[in-house]
């Protein structure tokens, strides 16, 4: 029996100085988990539990690419972030095991039509046309975990157009990196091929055609970013 059509190949991220691949299932993401970005947003940092929501495998987006201006919004946002690339299954690990799990660390941007966000939590309703469209998902290549080394306080930076925008380091995290795969653990089967965007820190701004976006975490490749014209 034929299949009416064919689903698109997986997206693969490149892992920096192999021969390597990383085929990217699950794509999981951090709201608020810095707390100047909290606050730039209008909220107060908490630690109740971690903020998560997903973004599809059809949202990403190769550093170095360039884009049309999102369709259906007027204010589309940058964040840049720390990405965590899972690379072993875990159900319920504890946060002292938890970085057993990665395969390799990258830099991400998580692009938000920041409007279309705002108007649906406004109304109490999901946000996901914010935060899941094509090329919202921005991703280096990955740095295998043992180049990398623990996450701690590596510098985390935007430029937009030569100018930085986010500067911030990896020790501002709320939620550090063990504790959210821990706690994400609680709530999925992770597995091979999951990403996690961890949050982003203060700065967050506004993209427009023209614009050139550079992201960068020290020890990371970097990640660059172009926006054209709407389509």
């Amino acid at each position: 029996m034929s299949q009416l059509f064919d689903l698109p190949a997986c997206p693969v991220l490149a892992m920096a100085g192999t021969e390597l691949r990383f085929p990217v299932g699950r794509i999981f993401c951090v709201g608020q988990n810095y707390a100047a970005h909290a606050r730039e947003m209008g909220f107060e940092p908490q630690r109740d539990a971690p903020i998560f929501f997903t973004k599809s495998p059809a949202a990403v987006c190769h550093s170095g690419s360039t884009i049309a201006y999102p369709p259906g919004t007027a204010n589309c946002h940058f964040e840049v972030e720390l990405v965590v690339a899972i690379g072993a299954p875990a159900f319920r690990i504890a946060a002292a095991d938890a970085l057993s799990l990665v395969a390799g660390y990258g830099v991400g941007i998580d692009l938000t039509r920041r409007d279309l966000q705002n108007a649906a939590r406004g109304q109490g309703h999901p946000w996901d046309t914010g935060k899941d469209f094509e090329n919202a998902a921005v991703l280096a290549p990955l740095t295998p975990a043992t180049s990398f080394g623990v996450p701690a306080a590596q510098r985390i930076s935007l430029t937009q157009n030569g100018e930085t925008r986010q500067d911030a380091d990896l020790a501002q995290l709320i939620w550090s990196i063990p504790e959210l795969i821990a706690e994400l653990s609680k709530l999925y089967h992770l597995a091979p091929g999951d990403l996690i965007f961890t949050g982003t820190p203060a700065g967050v701004g506004p993209v427009a055609p023209s614009d050139r976006l550079v992201g960068r975490i020290d020890g990371l490749a970097d990640l660059t970013l172009a926006i054209g014209e709407p389509e």
